[in-house]
């Protein structure tokens, strides 16, 4: 019985939209595994010693919430995205306007991009967002194998905005004229 559920879940989550390209299918799906490196090398700091639990919460919140913001953009190109869900009043079931999903997936594309770019460049120059440099503790810091996990897993970071912008135009390019 709870396989049932999980897999009619698994289809309802993937299933996409008529007149959806293939491209824009793959491109969706992707958006979600640009987050899950970074998501995941966070999780060993939650549970290492010396930090407070408020602290720990945040970094696996942190996570969490990152992973499913990313998988909004399934959103735009599977049937699960087309409509409110029945437990919103007034709204419940209807069908999603053009500019309500557009609009802030546009806007999440370009702070990503932005916000993921401009990480990079700083961490590049030694520097952090604020301008002060780069604390000796930071894992870029730490050592050759320390530094190449962290970009490994930081990098695919930034394709999440273009890949979000690209799903945004396709959906918008999908249902402009419906």
């Amino acid at each position: 019985m709870a396989t049932g559920r999980v897999r009619n879940a698994w289809r309802a989550a993937h299933t996409p939209v008529a007149g959806v390209p293939r491209w824009a299918r793959i491109a969706a799906y992707t958006v979600p595994f640009t987050v899950l490196p970074s998501s995941l090398w966070r999780l060993p700091a939650a549970f290492g010693d010396g930090l407070p639990l408020g602290e720990r919460a945040y970094i696996v919140l942190l996570s969490i919430l990152s992973e499913l913001v990313a998988f909004t953009a399934v959103g735009l190109v599977a049937t699960w995205g087309e409509r409110f869900p029945r437990w919103i009043p007034g709204m419940g079931g209807r069908r999603v306007p053009t500019p309500v999903a557009v609009i802030p997936a546009g806007l999440g594309a370009v702070a990503s991009t932005i916000l993921w770019t401009a990480c990079f460049i700083t961490q590049l120059a030694g520097v952090t967002l604020r301008g002060e440099p780069t604390p000796a503790n930071f894992p870029t810091q730490a050592g050759d194998w320390e530094a190449a996990l962290f970009y490994l897993c930081y990098l695919p970071l930034l394709l999440w905005g273009p890949l979000l912008a690209a799903v945004t135009y396709a959906c918008y390019r999908r249902r402009r004229n419906n």
